[in-house]
């Protein structure tokens, strides 16, 4: 496809680089010399210098001959601008990024209006995010499949598990045949695993199947699971914003720590039933003064990814139950777990995800809708949930007489409000959705799943 990424920061850079690997046609417009020089010598993308909101220059990227505008500069304003500029000079499909809280309750309306196909507002994505780690403290990570109804957990093994030194096909017996330990991390090793594999202490597993499912074998297998009513947030910008909102949905006590005065009054005025704080979150005898260590959660979502590091640390280091810190560079975060931080996330990481999954559902030629794609095992991985055409040929026909390709793991099919954790008489059905855990492979269809030659 040939795809047109209007800013070039960390979202634009991001994008450019995953889309350009696979092998998509990229064109990075952007005003800044320095941050299109890196673009250029780093990724295969050509750039342009210029205003992406210009006819002139949209014209010379090309957008009469591209199928796709990711508007994703700093502006909302400007990335609507562009994507309606774009849309009316020809280009198929736009997606724009929009942060402002204001325009939340308005997108309906304005994508109707400008013609906007997608919108991504990554601080509001991150948030729901954090909030579902803050539901299910124990995990590492947690992502959701067919609206809800299905969930993936990544739990880190202790050795006090009753799963350490068990066979897959053992858990299975002793525990529940109804979820799955579809992907695990072991050191540099990412393994899509069959039911000869043994679990180590230290291993990171991912366990799929509907929630309360996953919730009955986490705590059979000896996981203390502790509901968190409070939580203190470091860091007052926007992320935290919808972070709180989601928190009050779930009947969670919030308390704010903000540096910016003005900022700290804005919130104030925007979150009446939150607890704002004027002061350094990496300031230890304010946090112990604000008893920190009796909250149930403690997050660290400044703009810096130091301050973040510092301060979860701190809250490590008085026993919070649960600690989460964003950070903003891809490359440090493996590091950073290593250190004993609960969890990492990255607001770029999950935009950039959501993108692809549009990305992937255009290139689609087989009518298998792509519902949800996440990077997962420190991005050598995905999951990916596909809804299976109605006139496709390996439909009715069961798994185990499907020669399906080495490092793709079929975790799950959901049929209307049936989940099965498929095994080799189960067949998929036209209109399933379909969740596969895959490695060393980019899917977009479930038809390239399969070995047909070896199926004849």
């Amino acid at each position: 496809m040939n795809i047109i990424i209007v800013g070039d920061g960390k979202i634009g850079y991001s994008l450019a680089e995953n889309l350009s690997r696979e092998n998509h046609n990229v064109t990075i417009i952007d005003k800044d010399s320095e941050a299109l020089r890196k673009a250029e010598e780093n990724l295969d993308v050509m750039c342009i210098k210029g205003n992406g909101v210009s006819t002139k220059i949209l014209m010379e990227a090309g957008v009469k001959d591209s199928d796709l505008i990711i508007a994703a500069t700093a502006s909302d304003e400007i990335n609507m601008v562009c994507c309606l500029t774009a849309k009316m000079l020809g280009v198929e499909h736009t997606i724009a990024r929009i942060r402002d809280p204001e325009y939340a309750n308005e997108l309906s309306l304005l994508k109707k209006e400008l013609g906007l196909d997608m919108v991504i507002n990554p601080e509001q994505a991150t948030g729901r995010e954090i909030a579902r780690l803050i539901k299910f403290p124990p995990a590492i990570n947690v992502e959701m499949f067919a609206k809800g109804r299905v969930e993936m957990v990544e739990i880190n093994v202790t050795k006090s598990m009753a799963i350490v030194d068990m066979h897959l096909k053992d858990i299975a017996k002793r525990f529940s045949s109804s979820v799955l330990i579809g992907a695990v991390h072991r050191g540099d090793q990412v393994i899509i695993p069959d039911g000869e594999f043994k679990i180590k202490e230290n291993d990171s597993i991912y366990i799929i199947g509907q929630p309360s499912k996953v919730y009955d074998f986490c705590t059979l297998i000896g996981i203390y699971i502790q509901k968190i009513s409070n939580v203190m947030i470091m860091g007052g910008g926007r992320i935290a914003y919808y972070l709180t909102k989601y928190l009050e949905e779930m009947n969670i006590k919030v308390k704010i720590i903000e540096i910016d005065r003005v900022r700290c009054m804005e919130l104030t005025e925007l979150l009446p039933h939150a607890l704002i704080i004027y002061g350094d979150g990496t300031d230890e005898e304010l946090l112990i003064s604000e008893n920190f260590n009796e909250m149930g959660a403690f997050v660290a979502i400044t703009g810096r990814d130091e301050d973040n590091l510092i301060s979860a640390l701190l809250a490590k280091h008085h026993q919070v139950g649960k600690v989460i810190a964003k950070i903003n560079k891809l490359n440090h975060t493996d590091i950073i777990k290593s250190l004993g931080i609960d969890s990492v996330v990255n607001p770029q990481l999950i935009t950039v995800n959501y993108i692809l999954q549009y990305v992937r559902g255009l290139q689609n030629a087989m009518g298998n809708s792509i519902n949800a794609l996440y990077r997962i095992v420190g991005n050598q991985a995905e999951a990916i949930e596909l809804t299976a055409g109605n006139s496709a040929k390996y439909t009715d026909i069961p798994l185990k007489k499907l020669n399906i390709k080495k490092g793709i793991l079929l975790a799950a099919i959901v049929r209307k409000n049936t989940i099965i954790i498929p095994h080799g008489n189960d067949v998929i059905k036209p209109g399933d959705n379909v969740i596969l855990i895959t490695k060393d492979k980019i899917i977009n269809d479930l038809d390239n799943i399969i070995n047909w030659e070896s199926n004849r």
